[in-house]
């Protein structure tokens, strides 16, 4: 009896097409999760190299606010004499200062990073959006830092921490917001237009400036005050002083109008992002 055996039909493959997305695509957030080790490294390798070759580290981290703080309180506090609502002009300005540099920090890192891992985004699939929000959350460890001075210098000047303290970690949060809002939006155009890597220097300056950093809101009457929380950061620094320094300008409407902006900033960055992500590839 001959029994014949006939190959079984090669089974077929499942066929995947890649194609750019049209209109405004979903966000999927859930990548992130799902490449949360990605991220991790991204972070760990912005803090290593931040400081690698470095003389002082991470001393930069606290030296980089302390040293402007001195240079406020000599130039504002002494010459200037500009009103600090009744507070120690040091610890006035400095209690700015820690939000403040980590939010300009992660804004400049943020709106580089697209240029800067040009080689990966070519070579490999990974969201795109890990690597702005790597460059923010990087800024936490120098945040932290530079924050356990601040305490230091609260405890010498005699302020005591009071339960206002644990509106911190929500101001920093506002300002983590702020800061990857418009990360987003400046990483986006970057990739493009190369010489928005020269404009965000002016930008974070001119931002500072515009924010109640050497001067306190209070020299604003009502409704400007308010309407000054149009700029995220300058609810950012009241709720730092306020929470910290017992300042009686508590932030009031400014920091719900701050809130609803950085928001807005952060959505509508990241729809921004995600729209021109199609093009990263071909143009980075």
């Amino acid at each position: 009896m001959d029994v014949t055996v006939r190959p079984a039909p090669p089974a077929e493959l499942p066929t995947i097409r890649i194609a750019p997305s049209r209109g405004w695509p979903a966000l999927r957030l859930g990548e992130l999760w799902e490449y949360h080790e990605l991220l991790y490294f991204l972070m760990w390798r912005d803090i290593k190299v931040r400081y690698k070759q470095t003389l002082l580290g991470a001393a930069w981290a606290i030296l980089q606010p302390f040293l402007t703080m001195v240079v406020f309180s000599l130039v504002f506090g002494r010459l200037a004499k500009i009103s600090s609502d009744g507070i120690p002009y040091p610890i006035f300005s400095y209690a700015a200062l820690v939000p403040w540099t980590f939010f300009a920090n992660g804004l400049q890192h943020a709106s580089q990073g697209m240029v800067q891992h040009a080689n990966m985004i070519k070579k490999v699939y990974f969201p795109r959006l890990a690597i702005p929000v790597a460059k923010v959350l990087a800024g936490v460890v120098d945040f932290a830092l530079s924050f356990v001075v601040l305490i230091g210098m609260m405890l010498f000047y005699g302020i005591p921490p009071t339960l206002a303290t644990l509106w911190v970690p929500a101001f920093l949060l506002l300002a983590l917001v702020t800061a990857l809002g418009a990360g987003l939006w400046l990483a986006a155009i970057n990739v493009h237009y190369r010489d928005i890597g020269y404009t965000v220097p002016f930008l974070v300056q001119f931002w500072m400036y515009a924010t109640p950093i050497v001067y306190p809101a209070s020299l604003l009457p009502e409704p400007w005050r308010s309407l000054y929380g149009l700029n995220p950061m300058a609810g950012v620094i009241e709720g730092f002083r306020w929470a910290l320094l017992g300042t009686d300008t508590a932030p009031g409407p400014i920091i719900y109008v701050s809130a609803l902006v950085a928001v807005g900033l952060l959505v509508s960055g990241a729809y921004y992002f995600r729209r021109m992500e199609k093009t990263f590839a071909d143009v980075v």
